[in-house]
């Protein structure tokens, strides 16, 4: 089959930097039986070609986005015709892939895995916000000859505004990120790890509160925080407001292959998100043998209580017990990390990839 992927980015000619770790191990299986052309929304700010993970990737870039991302699968497919379109996200992807596979009469497919359903207003974030987001869901989500999402979470959100759709998890590369088994704590502070950018929507405030009422109530502790910071040093300035300076690292961004060793050594992920599809960091930090705590979003919810530990949104003093539980009773920790091995294991990229090209042909067989 020759198939049009739609993708707001993650898929920079580095293959490092400015990634997608999911979505490159789903193009890489998918073109290894496919021609896959991978169309990124706004990976680099002017238009560009180059390949990547077995893909040809089309960057569209800045300027009459939406107009021209369709305009490009077009001549792609003029070339030699495409059998479907995929978006991986809603939001601009999706409508791009709808109304090209329209133009085309090619079925289409629809991957929710962002923030497009929701409308979190007090931190401005979601695709609902507005009446033009909400317009470009209608159009996609609707217009779609199939709609997944990566956990239960989003497909019961789905479900609450008349869309069906079937559950299709992005899983963890095995060749890059492989298995490790679960280990026991070493002596010492107890090793915590974050992995996200600093931002609203992950909610580090949470997060902060909650390790200083760990330190509070004397839990021996290092946290290591990894991601980007979008917050201009906010997060920073917090740390030393609740005086965690000693406890807390922020290390910025960090590629797999730098990120894997933290995760390596960890002895608990912590999430503190107030929305996520996944997160895929879960994944990563189950496959490497270390349990998570977090809150009630995404893969959280549908593996607590026995494969992770689940408290609600925003809630420093649930998030601090949580943490402070499982540090206490390592047969816990070990088992829930153990259940969680199992989860991600069953479900890693090689089955996201079966998973997709099955929705492929039944959709191909049903258009044909």
């Amino acid at each position: 089959m020759k198939l049009a992927l739609v993708v707001p980015g993650g898929v920079d000619r580095s293959g490092e930097f400015r990634v997608i770790p999911a979505l490159l191990g789903l193009i890489e299986r998918l073109s290894r039986v496919h021609e896959v052309h991978v169309f990124a929304l706004r990976q680099e700010r002017t238009a560009a070609s180059w390949r990547l993970a077995g893909a040809a990737i089309h960057n569209i870039g800045d300027g009459w986005t939406r107009v021209r991302g369709v305009a490009a699968i077009r001549a792609e497919h003029r070339r030699a015709p495409f059998d479907l379109v995929h978006a991986i996200f809603s939001g601009p992807c999706g409508l791009i892939a709808v109304v090209a596979a329209k133009l085309l009469r090619l079925p289409s497919l629809v991957h929710v895995t962002g923030g497009e359903l929701l409308a979190l207003r007090d931190i401005g974030y979601g695709g609902r916000l507005t009446w033009k987001g909400r317009l470009c869901e209608r159009i996609a989500l609707r217009g779609a000859d199939a709609v997944t999402a990566t956990s239960t979470p989003v497909v019961d959100l789905l479900g609450v505004l008349g869309v069906e759709a079937s559950r299709v998890s992005l899983g963890v590369d095995l060749h890059r990120w492989p298995a490790l088994p679960p280990h026991r704590r070493s002596g010492g502070p107890a090793r915590l790890i974050h992995v996200a950018s600093l931002n609203r929507v992950k909610d580090q405030s949470t997060l902060l509160h909650a390790l200083a009422r760990l330190a509070k109530v004397g839990v021996d502790f290092e946290m290591d925080i990894v991601g980007t910071d979008t917050l201009q040093g906010e997060m920073m300035e917090l740390v030393r407001q609740l005086g965690l300076d000693a406890r807390v690292r922020f290390l910025g961004f960090r590629t797999q292959r730098e990120l894997r060793p933290l995760v390596e050594s960890a002895d608990l992920l912590v999430v503190s998100s107030r929305h996520e599809a996944g997160p895929f960091v879960l994944l990563e930090a189950a496959v490497a043998g270390v349990p998570t705590v977090g809150t009630a979003v995404g893969h959280i919810v549908e593996w607590a209580p026995s494969a992770a530990l689940a408290v609600p949104v925003a809630n420093p003093e649930r998030l601090a017990d949580a943490i402070h539980t499982l540090l206490a009773d390592e047969d816990s920790r070990l088992r829930i990390a153990r259940a969680a091995q199992c989860r991600a294991l069953s479900e890693d990229a090689d089955c996201t990839a079966r998973t997709f090209e099955a929705i492929y042909l039944r959709l191909a067989g049903v258009r044909g």
